[in-house]
């Protein structure tokens, strides 16, 4: 009997973080790019009672007769569906139209991946995120400048060039002598200088994660790859299965609210069978101290 009063504790525990997901996909509705999660339950441990038994020439086979202990939080699930586009009319904010992350270079030197797009050009000319954390990818200046060739007198980016060059953080040389600057579905970056000509100056690659599902959440929509997730491939926007970019807008929250709701209702009712568990094995208990009296 008392194995029940634990099984219970163990469902209320399980549905106590199952309700703990639920509410943080809920509160994340409206958190442009966030990914849903969902938690799975698994049993925990079989007693056994008698063993299965072989049929022989004068009786049938018997099955086993086992007792649970339970059940357990089995994982919590990241679902990265690619959600809808919410347009913003904000030139630099950035929509990823298909699969793949951009990367950003946080203070420690550690390098983040995210779906958020909505980016900066700070005074120095730093391509930043809302966080201050400064972009990868290739520009017009240092060891991460971009390739160009000119065609019919125009300077182009040559992208298949520039992805063998090394990444680094997106720092636009002479910043302050552009105007115009956009963000093109290939990535390419480019403004028009003081000659009122377009001239290319950076581009935004796109890394594609072999196993997205193994990305570690940092918060602050950053992951980490490391673990089960694979060596992140990077490509030019559109190109080796990630998606082209689409400026003046971001991703939306893929939470789905019925489906939430629905949840929060089932794991409402399943804490409190679990609650009924323990409510009547103390009354069987109770019942069985009295035989005393």
């Amino acid at each position: 009997m008392m194995k029940a009063l634990y099984s219970g504790v163990s469902g209320m525990r399980s549905h106590q973080t199952k309700m703990d997901v639920i509410g943080n996909n809920i509160a994340n509705v409206n958190t442009y790019g966030f990914k849903t999660q969902r938690a799975t339950f698994r049993d925990i441990y079989y007693q056994t009672i008698k063993n299965p038994g072989a049929p022989g020439d004068d009786r049938g086979g018997t099955n086993a007769s086992q007792v649970g202990y339970g059940a357990q939080i089995g994982s919590v699930d990241t679902i990265h569906t690619i959600s809808g586009y919410s347009p913003t009319n904000k030139s630099t904010d950035i929509y990823i139209n298909g699969e793949g992350y951009l990367a950003v270079k946080s203070t420690s030197g550690e390098t983040l991946y995210t779906r958020l797009g909505a980016l900066n050009f700070d005074e120095a000319g730093n391509l930043v995120d809302v966080n201050g954390y400064r972009v990868l990818g290739w520009d017009n200046d240092g060891t991460n400048e971009i390739d160009t060739d000119t065609v019919d007198g125009k300077e182009k980016i040559n992208l298949e060039d520039t992805l063998g060059v090394d990444l680094d953080v997106i720092i636009i040389n002479d910043y302050d002598k552009y105007n115009n600057i956009t963000i093109n579905s290939d990535g390419s970056i480019t403004a028009v200088d003081e000659n009122d000509v377009i001239v290319p100056i950076g581009a935004i690659p796109v890394f594609k994660i072999p196993n997205q599902d193994a990305l570690k959440l940092e918060g602050n929509s950053y992951y980490t790859a490391g673990n089960n997730t694979g060596t992140p491939i990077v490509n030019t926007p559109g190109a080796g299965g990630t998606g082209a970019l689409v400026t003046g807008g971001l991703e939306m929250s893929n939470v789905d609210l019925a489906n939430e709701f629905s949840d929060m209702i089932i794991t409402q009712r399943g804490y409190q069978a679990n609650t009924k568990i323990i409510s009547v094995v103390d009354q069987m208990l109770e019942e069985l101290v009295n035989l005393k009296r």
